[in-house]
């Protein structure tokens, strides 16, 4: 018996197999739900955004052409569907912070504060992630916590090589600006020096 490729389950749906679509919505529903609640804030935002970008997908099969991974394509409509939502309801971007970071069991207090100083620290690039423009937040969360290409990230953004590596230098710069900016000022409050 073989195994069906991904290509195989999108032609099944096309063909009107629900239950081919069903197990691309299981292989994807991680992924998609990550990037919108990564952008979004919010955890029913994100899971009703997520729901959206699947029926999207259904609808839009056909119009895949298989040029790019069907991850990005979904990405794509997702990324498309946050930056809708954020639009429509912009309130959102100043909702209440997620944790994200699980930390696993903890098997001594050294692993215990390796794990909080990490959490810290990402919650410190969280907060100042917040502070960027939309665009370039994406950017940065495409290239380094999702680790897409830079053909990828073209491929979701529709933006031209050259606007993407911009945006990306642009973003990282503002992003160490922001964090130089919050940090500084509570080492020097703390530890009285920088």
């Amino acid at each position: 018996m073989t195994k069906l490729t991904e290509e195989d389950y999108i032609a099944k749906t096309l063909k009107g197999d629900a239950n081919a679509f069903a197990y691309l919505i299981d292989k994807y529903k991680g992924l998609v739900y990550s990037l919108t609640l990564k952008m979004l804030k919010n955890r029913e935002e994100a899971e009703e955004v997520a729901q959206d970008v699947f029926v999207k997908a259904y609808t839009n099969l056909a119009k895949f052409k298989g040029d790019a991974k069907f991850s990005t394509w979904l990405y794509k409509i997702g990324y498309h569907a946050c930056l809708d939502s954020l639009k429509k309801n912009s309130k959102l971007q100043n909702n209440r912070p997620i944790d994200e970071i699980n930390i696993n069991y903890i098997s001594d207090v050294e692993t215990a504060l390796d794990g909080i100083e990490r959490e810290e620290r990402a919650k410190v690039i969280s907060n100042c992630m917040d502070e960027l423009p939309e665009d370039e937040k994406a950017i940065l969360l495409f290239f380094y916590f999702k680790e897409l290409s830079l053909k990828e990230i073209i491929a979701v953004t529709s933006l031209t090589e050259a606007n993407v590596k911009v945006k990306l230098h642009r973003a990282r710069k503002k992003l160490l600006s922001i964090v130089k900016n919050q940090v500084e000022p509570a080492l020097i409050e703390n530890y009285g020096r920088k």
